[in-house]
């Protein structure tokens, strides 16, 4: 991977114009002193026009013009579509900043991995960027002698009594639970007990899934995704369990999105500076997505 010394703040591109822009990238992005967002391309142009006023920028129609113009792109869409635009921006040379999933196919996520190989990349896992729950992940991922845990992330955003404005999003609705929630779920698992090499999955009601995952550690955990449950049984929890006792997940909200999306923001820009790579760049998020497609394939 190259590097990038430069002292100017580096040029980046929006690529979305959803809520998740709209909340969280955007305003990251523009108020982040190491980088100048330089526009913003949306599959609808007059969202791409609205979105870039409000963060005085510039609205571009041509996602290509767009990635010519910048040192990097982040990307707010879903994620069949974020994967190949993802690809064409890295293939150009420009540094990635990815949402999760990644991709929903493991060819989707391998073709991403070769595209990134000279580019520094981030995905966004909130949870590894928070500021409640990083060092908590960061320090039992030190420790050895692990036997077992679950880390559970159950929404409602589709639950009838629920106002979320994610819940128009076609892709979440299609693909459920496993796909939009279980990314958070592996990227707390996954460094602590190690790589995945057996799973075993139960659906549960609507799109509520149930895991079992073996590591290469020997330990095993399990997680329960859902956006379907009812509000007042919503929640995100984790715990581990092992020779050190039991720990569990602090409250992992009180930062909020926009605060850990800027840490995201100075993770890519370390990334880009030193060219060595973050531990969740996309060979993590391709690693993630064939998890789940096993899980799916299981599942079924």
């Amino acid at each position: 991977m190259t590097s990038h010394t430069a002292a100017a703040p580096v040029r980046i591109g929006l690529l979305g114009t959803g809520p998740w822009a709209q909340r969280v990238h955007g305003p990251a992005l523009a108020a982040h002193p190491g980088t100048e967002l330089v526009g913003v391309w949306g599959r609808r142009p007059e969202a791409a026009a609205e979105l870039a006023k409000e963060l005085s920028t510039q609205p571009y129609d041509d996602v290509d013009a767009l990635i010519a113009d910048v040192d990097a792109i982040a990307v707010a869409l879903p994620p069949d579509i974020q994967a190949p635009l993802a690809v064409r921006a890295a293939r150009a040379g420009r540094h990635l900043l990815l949402d999760k999933p990644v991709a929903t196919t493991v060819e989707g996520a391998q073709e991403l991995v070769e595209a990134a190989r000279d580019v520094a990349s981030v995905v966004f896992f909130t949870l590894r960027f928070s500021a409640a729950a990083a060092p908590w992940i960061d320090e039992q991922t030190g420790r050895d002698g692990w036997y077992t845990g679950r880390v559970d992330w159950i929404g409602s955003i589709y639950a009838p009594d629920a106002q979320s404005p994610y819940a128009d999003s076609p892709w979440r609705r299609e693909r459920g639970a496993l796909w939009d929630v279980g990314p958070h779920a592996l990227s707390v698992l996954l460094p602590v007990f190690g790589d995945v090499s057996e799973v075993t999955g139960l659906r549960g009601q609507l799109d509520t899934v149930h895991l079992a995952l073996r590591h290469a550690s020997g330990a095993t955990s399990t997680t329960t995704l859902s956006l379907t449950a009812p509000e007042k049984a919503s929640g995100v929890t984790a715990e581990l369990r092992g020779a050190h006792g039991i720990t569990e997940l602090p409250e992992v909200w009180g930062d909020g999105p926009l605060a850990s999306y800027g840490t995201a923001i100075d993770a890519l820009l370390e990334s880009v500076r030193t060219g060595e790579p973050h531990p969740c760049d996309v060979r993590f998020g391709a690693r993630v997505t064939e998890i789940l497609a096993r899980a799916e394939a299981a599942l079924r």
